[in-house]
């Protein structure tokens, strides 16, 4: 018993656990404000456009059609509420998104001789083949060389 208790306080203080209770909890506040959206703004412009429009008591043939009807539409309405929301609060994470680090400088170069391209910046000479190799170059040029070598 004490093993399956151990094990259930692991799994129970891992991260993602966690995570997804605080997602649950966050989502359940969330749908009250996209239900108010939906019934308090969205219903009352949609119904300036099709005035007295209900389903709600249409069910032909005991079938309560009517009452479907109205749930569709509900749904339609909240999922594009949801959607302007994720949109609206995705442009505001991209407008505050950080720059992207620029590239670390390359900690090897290639070996013009034997192509082997695991050699240091700063050797003289080429491990594999002991071939002499240029002199080493300032760190902006080599830093140029490898964003060519990326772009191609």
């Amino acid at each position: 018993m004490k093993k399956i208790w151990k094990e259930f306080k692991e799994f129970i203080s891992r991260g993602n656990v966690l995570d997804m209770a605080v997602g649950v909890v966050v989502a359940s506040s969330f749908t009250s404000v996209v239900n108010s959206a939906v019934s308090d703004l969205v219903t009352p412009i949609v119904g300036l456009f099709l005035p007295d429009t209900t389903f709600e008591n249409w069910a032909p043939g005991g079938f309560a059609i009517g009452s479907f009807i109205n749930s569709v539409i509900t749904f339609l309405i909240t999922a594009v509420v949801i959607f302007a929301v994720m949109k609206a609060v995705n442009a505001a994470r991209s407008m505050v998104a950080k720059k992207e680090e620029a590239p670390a400088a390359p900690a090897t170069k290639t070996c013009p001789y034997c192509l082997s391209d695991d050699v240091k910046i700063g050797a003289v000479k080429c491990p594999h083949c002991a071939s002499d190799l240029p002199a080493a170059l300032p760190a902006a040029e080599i830093a140029a060389e490898a964003a060519a070598k990326e772009k191609a």
